[in-house]
C-alpha cells in the first residue's frame, strides 16, 4: 500500500495498555500515512490503567512505529492528556524529531491552529474526583470488553456491530450536555485568542464544525479516538479532513480467514481481560 502524504496528522486517545485499544488498527493506519508532522494529542499511553501484566506486542509495535516515523523525518509532537498526565512534568522536552508538550500553536497556510487535549475543561479529572474518574476508566474498559464479545456473537449471526457505550452516552442527557459545553467552551476561547482552528481530543467524539459567536467564528475539530470511532484528523490540500478507518482497505487475506483469526484473537484477549478486570 502506497503511503498517503499529508502536512499534518492528529491522532488522540489510543489508550495503549488497555483492553479496549485497537492497536493493530492504529498500526495499520500509521503505516499507511506519511505526515510532515504527527501530533499525538493525549491519552496515547494509558498510565492510569497501566499494568505490566497487560501490554501486548501489538501495543509496543505502535510505539516502535512512532519512533520509526520520527527517524524517517516526521516531526512527532506528543501532547499530554489526563491519562498520561504523569508525563507533564517533562513538558517542553525535545529530542531529535520528538517533542513533548502540553499544547501547541502552529500556523499553516496563514491560519493559526491551537491544539491541546482538552481535559482542562473536565472537572472530573481534577482533585478528589480523579479517583472516581479512574474507577470509571476501568468500568469503561470492561464495558468495551463485553461489547466486543457481544459483537462477536452479532458477527456470527450476520448482523451489524453495536456500540453499547455510545448508546449509553447518547441516551444520558448529562453526557450529551457535557460534550456540547466542551465544544462550545473550546470554541469561545479560540475565538478570543484569535485562532482559526481549535483541535481537541479527550471526549472520544470526532467532530469537524464551525462554531460562531457574537465575537467571531472558529472551526472546532476533534480527532475522536481509537477505542470505538477509529478516527484521526489530516491536513492536506490546504484544509482539514476527518479520517475514518476502513478495515476493508487493509485486508490482506480472505474474509473467511480474517473472520476466524480475528474472532479467535478477540476471544483470547477477552478471556485474559475479564480475568484481569475481576482481579482488580
Amino acid at each position: 500500500m502506497d503511503k498517503r502524504k499529508m502536512d499534518v496528522c492528529v491522532i488522540s486517545d489510543i489508550h495503549l495498555g488497555t483492553f479496549g485499544c485497537n492497536a493493530k488498527e492504529v498500526l495499520n493506519y500509521l503505516r499507511s500515512v506519511h505526515p510532515g508532522t504527527l501530533i499525538l494529542n493525549g491519552d496515547i499511553i494509558d498510565i492510569w490503567q497501566f499494568s505490566k501484566r497487560f501490554f501486548p506486542a501489538s501495543h509496543m509495535a505502535v510505539i516502535k512505529e512512532i519512533f520509526n516515523m520520527a527517524s524517517k523525518g516526521t516531526k512527532v509532537v506528543y501532547i499530554t492528556g489526563n491519562h498520561d498526565e504523569a508525563l507533564r512534568k517533562y513538558a517542553d522536552f525535545e529530542m531529535g524529531n520528538i517533542q513533548l508538550t502540553d499544547k501547541i500553536v502552529f500556523e499553516i497556510n496563514g491560519e493559526k491552529n491551537w491544539v491541546f487535549h482538552g481535559d482542562v475543561f473536565d472537572r472530573t479529572t481534577k482533585g478528589s474526583a480523579k479517583i472516581l474518574a479512574k474507577l470509571g476508566g476501568y468500568g469503561y474498559d470492561l464495558l468495551i470488553l463485553l461489547n466486543s464479545l457481544f459483537n462477536c456473537v452479532l458477527k456470527l449471526m450476520g448482523k451489524e456491530k453495536l456500540s453499547l457505550s455510545k448508546k449509553v452516552k447518547n441516551s444520558v442527557k448529562q453526557a450529551v450536555s457535557f460534550i456540547d459545553n466542551f465544544e462550545q467552551t473550546a470554541a469561545e476561547l479560540a475565538i478570543e485568542k484569535g485562532y482559526q482552528y481549535v483541535i481537541c481530543g479527550h471526549i472520544h467524539q470526532p467532530q469537524h464544525k464551525v462554531v460562531s459567536t457574537e465575537k467571531g467564528a472558529v472551526t472546532y475539530l476533534n480527532s475522536g479516538d481509537w477505542i470505538e470511532n477509529l478516527t484521526s484528523l489530516e491536513y492536506y490540500e490546504k484544509s482539514w479532513h476527518l479520517y475514518q478507518y476502513d478495515a476493508k482497505q487493509f485486508e490482506h487475506v480472505s474474509k473467511d480467514k480474517i473472520r476466524v483469526v480475528h474472532l479467535n484473537n478477540e476471544l483470547s484477549v477477552l478471556t485474559d481481560a475479564v480475568a484481569f478486570q475481576l482481579s482488580i
